[in-house]
């Protein structure tokens, strides 16, 4: 469970922290803190698919292409007040990733797609936080990947969840044109 611990937090002062094995992320200025998460096989197996089904759909894409990064990859949604989070795989734009610079060490800007796979630890209300936080941010698609139940719930704004289990296959739509992946794929 995650406890805030601080208030009016800034990008900067999350980054001044010393690594002490604590997970950390700035909601709105609020430091969230809880100890470090060790993954399971099954949630390590399924960021690896999901990433290497992007990156395939992305080698098709024309140019400009985005970017796709995992493993808790830094990210910038918002500023003032600031917000920053780790996402398990995620799409930018190339846009977003124009404005990126060699000091960059977050990503700063929304991405199109923000994929979670769930760990035993995750809580439904975290989950749902996490959903919201992205959707506010203008995130286009989040995935929810469900490794046990082999499911991905897919999150858009102003729209209803939709669950895709793996006799399925999951579109990026107007978002990720081109992208269609069977969901079996992903585990």
């Amino acid at each position: 469970m995650s406890v805030a611990i601080a208030a009016g937090m800034t990008v900067e002062e999350l980054l001044a922290l010393p690594d002490d094995g604590t997970d950390r992320e700035l909601i709105r200025g609020e430091l969230k803190a809880k100890p470090m998460t060790y993954r399971n096989r099954f949630h390590a197996r399924a960021v690896t698919r999901v990433a290497y089904a992007l990156e395939r759909w992305l080698e098709e894409t024309p140019q400009p292409r985005g970017q796709v990064h995992s493993g808790e990859a830094g990210c910038i949604l918002r500023r003032d007040p600031d917000t920053v989070v780790g996402i398990d795989v995620v799409y930018f734009s190339a846009e977003v990733m124009a404005r990126q610079t060699d000091d960059t060490m977050l990503v700063a800007g929304s991405p199109v797609l923000a994929v979670e796979v769930l760990s035993p630890s995750d809580s439904t209300e975290g989950i749902r936080d996490k959903v919201l936080v992205y959707l506010a941010a203008g995130v286009a698609l989040v995935w929810i990947v469900d490794p046990y139940f082999h499911t991905v719930t897919v999150h858009r704004p102003g729209a209803r969840p939709e669950m895709f289990n793996d006799e399925e296959t999951l579109s990026g739509g107007a978002a990720l044109p081109g992208l269609e992946i069977a969901v079996a794929e992903l585990f």
